[in-house]
């Protein structure tokens, strides 16, 4: 009787779980460490960073100037002029080498370039600004990520426990029941806890496998496929209000400042559509050497915008800066609703973790306490303290779930707010 009691005990020695995945994995990363190598892996990243490359390469275009045209023509050349009399055949075969070049230098108006150059800063800007986003929500995904594999590694560990507490019973018991101190039926219903013990274990070691792979995928598979993680779920930070949540979301996040230079860009776009309706002027110069002429000549080539004004690219750049104004519109309410909703769910699973800090983290441990001291004293069975058991490690495994989902609202209040609070 001792003994039994002694290892039953032995499962209710506080709250602490012992990571057993550190000790038998590979590399332990943090939180910290694993965010770093998402953002610096993760290929989402490097298709941001590729579009700032396009965009720098659109402003060198944009601040070029146009190319010069040069036409050449050669060939050789006769004078016949057989009406003239006098003159000797000689002169009738007279010949030269003729030729002319033209050198014509297109001449932007100055309005339609100082356009074009706008656009093409506006969308480096914006470039920019899209790869805060992606860093922010790759971030957001990676902490969501990191707190189930947290999760899912705790619950491992107390299957673990609880498999091999309910193993050393089963053995128990079926000695007593060797010895006949117990009925059959009693190691009958320990070799079914037994079996539940280890289908929990199974499951939960599945469910860490399946968010290893996850954070895995999200760094880019530099994590490899035996590495633990190592955290605390987080706290709720102090002095968080909705009001001030709203504001940073209005003036920070990334997702609406981009939004902002894309209309901005938009309406650079039609000025750029409108001043590309004055022609752009070619100043031409040539030299010509013929048979009895040599001459210099200037010129303009100016196209001349009679039957067609750009009505069509001015209608689509008026529609896509439309169609830009209500993206940024809905991205506002959708933020806005984003803040609102984590934030409530924060202020909810607060409330939750301080009804279990409070007292039902107590009382379990409690009528396990006292359930142990029953059986000591012959009161009670011994598949009552199990059931005693089982209660306190499902509150602790609520409790990890809420602490979790604390953790993952914050994550996801971060990302709707635009930054860390």
């Amino acid at each position: 009787m001792r003994v039994v009691f002694a290892l039953v005990c032995g499962m209710s020695m506080g709250l602490a779980v012992v990571p057993a995945y550190a000790e038998s994995a590979g590399q332990v990363y943090s939180l910290d460490m694993i965010v770093d190598l998402a953002l610096s892996k993760n290929p989402v990243v490097s298709s941001a960073e590729g579009t700032i490359e396009q965009q720098k390469g659109q402003q060198t275009a944009a601040g070029a100037y146009p190319n010069p045209t040069v036409t050449g023509f050669g060939g050789h050349g006769s004078l016949r002029d057989a009406g003239r009399a006098g003159i000797g055949a000689a002169l009738d075969r007279q010949s030269l080498a003729e030729y002319n070049v033209t050198l014509g230098q297109p001449v932007e108006w100055p309005a339609l370039r100082a356009a074009r150059q706008q656009v093409a800063d506006l969308g480096f800007v914006t470039a920019n600004v899209g790869l805060l986003e992606t860093r922010l929500n790759l971030a957001s995904q990676v902490k969501a990520a990191f707190y189930d594999l947290l999760l899912a590694q705790q619950g491992a560990d107390l299957a673990r426990q609880n498999r091999d507490t309910v193993e050393g019973v089963a053995r128990i018991v079926k000695a007593r029941v060797k010895s006949g101190e117990a009925p059959q039926f009693e190691s009958i219903k320990a070799e079914v806890e037994v079996l539940k013990a280890r289908q929990q274990l199974a499951r939960a070691d599945n469910a860490v496998r399946i968010s290893r792979v996850v954070v895995d995928t999200l760094t880019g598979g530099a994590l490899g496929a035996t590495y633990t993680v190592h955290g605390e779920f987080r706290m709720v930070p102090r002095e968080l209000q909705i009001d001030g949540l709203m504001a940073r979301m209005m003036e920070q996040h990334p997702t609406i400042q981009r939004l902002l230079r894309s209309v901005e860009q938009s309406e650079w776009k039609i000025e750029f559509e409108r001043q590309a309706r004055v022609p752009t002027v070619t100043v031409n110069g040539s030299y010509w050497r013929e048979m009895g002429r040599e001459a210099f000549q200037g010129g303009l080539s100016v196209p001349v915008p009679l039957w067609y004004r750009r009505q069509g690219e001015i209608a689509a750049s008026l529609g896509a800066k439309r169609r830009e104004e209500a993206e940024l519109l809905r991205a506002r309410n959708e933020l806005g609703r984003a803040v609102y909703q984590h934030y409530q769910d924060v202020r909810t699973t607060a409330e939750l973790i301080d009804v279990f800090d409070k007292g039902l983290l107590k009382q379990a441990q409690e009528a396990l306490r006292l359930a142990q001291f029953s059986f000591q004293q012959g009161a009670s069975s011994l598949l009552e303290v199990l059931d005693a058991q089982r209660v306190q490690r499902q509150i602790l495994l609520d409790y990890a779930e809420a602490r979790h989902a604390l953790s993952v609202s914050l994550a996801r209040l971060e990302q709707a707010v635009g930054g860390t609070l």
